[in-house]
């Protein structure tokens, strides 16, 4: 199991980050892990909007498909599944401040099988990763109109 976590304060409204978050494909821009993330399902965004993700991780690809499981205006999850892993993105909104947020981005991974002996070392590699998504998401949110 893989558990990081992180909070950081952004200069945007709740509602502007939610909609933005809300869309996983996005995660190409402020996930480091992601080399590409596309929609696959059709209609509105809303829960059971699912997206393929192809990630790499020092070195390692890995493809999972991701689901919108909480769509709340202050709580996003999206949880993504390979017969490898389930990985879960869970995203707390709260306000900080004028025109701010508080994000408290939760990242975990369940591995099945014969990947679990590798709990250990996966838990080092995503803390080092967990440590650069504050920054990206920030500039990315920041940036955007």
């Amino acid at each position: 199991m893989v558990d990081v976590q992180r909070t950081f304060t952004v200069r945007k409204p709740v509602a502007d980050v939610a909609a933005y978050l809300r869309d996983f494909s996005h995660a190409e821009q402020w996930d480091p892990g992601t080399q590409s993330c596309e929609r696959i399902s059709t209609g509105p965004i809303g829960l059971g909007t699912r997206w393929h993700n192809v990630s790499k991780l020092f070195g390692i690809s890995t493809e999972l498909e991701y689901e919108l499981t909480r769509d709340d205006p202050d709580h996003i999850v999206v949880t993504g599944r390979n017969k490898t892993a389930t990985a879960t993105d869970d995203l707390r909104l709260a306000p900080a401040g004028d025109a701010a947020t508080e994000i408290t981005y939760h990242a975990h991974v369940d591995f099945n099988g014969i990947a679990k002996i590798g709990d250990p070392v996966f838990q080092l590699m995503f803390n080092r990763l967990a440590q650069s998504v504050p920054k990206q998401l920030t500039e990315t949110l920041e940036k955007s109109a």
